[in-house]
């Protein structure tokens, strides 16, 4: 019922119910300690109403139910927070799959726009050097690194294999952005000098939308143009051959 009400979207990572059932739970809590408040406040107007009550009472309350009431909520919230959300937490930051059985990719963040970075067939990314940063190569890759030669570099359309875990590895080149998947529930800030990792784990194949959760100036909605495809994991080889041949629209060093 509260997947209904909340209209969570369609989910397709490994960890997203998990995030589902962990927000549904809180919506649950919230629900009830909002419904058990009100009536509270109401009570307390009535019990407390001036046509019952001439002569303030200085003294106040000598009782301690509500004092064990205020105890009792917040050791519910304690034991959601260390027995759910902090495991869950942990589970999603800490928790990294192996590099070499993962897809692996860099995330950086521009206005406006997304570039991603493959480390080509040989798994490794080139070097890179702040003194080599031009119109032609914005990221500095050392042409002469050989590790460079089959990385590719891809505008706006990220694709990987489908289950199979995802590293990215966030980033931005100018102000702080936040690359959102909502299917994917993956949401994670690019901040510039910093590289963040990110991991999930894609169950089912389409195309989903890239946003920009953070504002980053006029053209923040050309940040919603970013595609996350999912693909099995035999055209998503067969696509990493042609964009290291040069058939594609990515640019690589080859």
């Amino acid at each position: 019922m509260m997947e209904k009400l909340l209209d969570l979207p369609v989910v397709v990572s490994q960890h997203g119910p998990d995030m589902d059932r962990m927000m549904v739970l809180v919506h649950w809590l919230m629900g009830l300690l909002a419904v058990g408040w009100t009536l509270f406040f109401f009570y307390v107007l009535w019990r407390f109403r001036a046509t019952r009550n001439r002569r303030a009472d200085h003294a106040g309350v000598k009782g301690h139910a509500s004092t064990w009431l205020e105890v009792g909520v917040v050791s519910f919230e304690a034991v959601l927070l260390v027995g759910f959300a902090i495991p869950l937490w942990g589970k999603a930051v800490d928790d990294f799959p192996p590099a070499e059985e993962s897809t692996v990719v860099r995330v950086v963040a521009e206005q406006f726009g997304w570039w991603f970075i493959y480390p080509g067939p040989d798994g490794k990314f080139g070097r890179q050097d702040l003194t080599l940063v031009s119109n032609a190569n914005p990221f500095g890759f050392d042409p002469e690194d050989q590790a460079t030669r089959d990385n590719i570099q891809v505008l706006n359309e990220m694709r990987v294999p489908v289950n199979k875990p995802v590293i990215l590895n966030c980033s931005s080149k100018d102000v702080i952005h936040t690359f959102k998947v909502l299917p994917m529930r993956v949401n994670q800030q690019c901040i510039p000098g910093l590289n963040i990792p990110i991991h999930f784990v894609p169950v089912k194949e389409g195309r989903y939308q890239v946003i920009c959760a953070q504002l980053c100036g006029n053209g923040h909605a050309k940040m919603a143009q970013g595609v996350l495809t999912v693909l099995p994991e035999d055209e998503y080889d067969a696509w990493i051959d042609s964009q290291v041949a040069g058939d594609g629209v990515a640019t690589s060093f080859e």
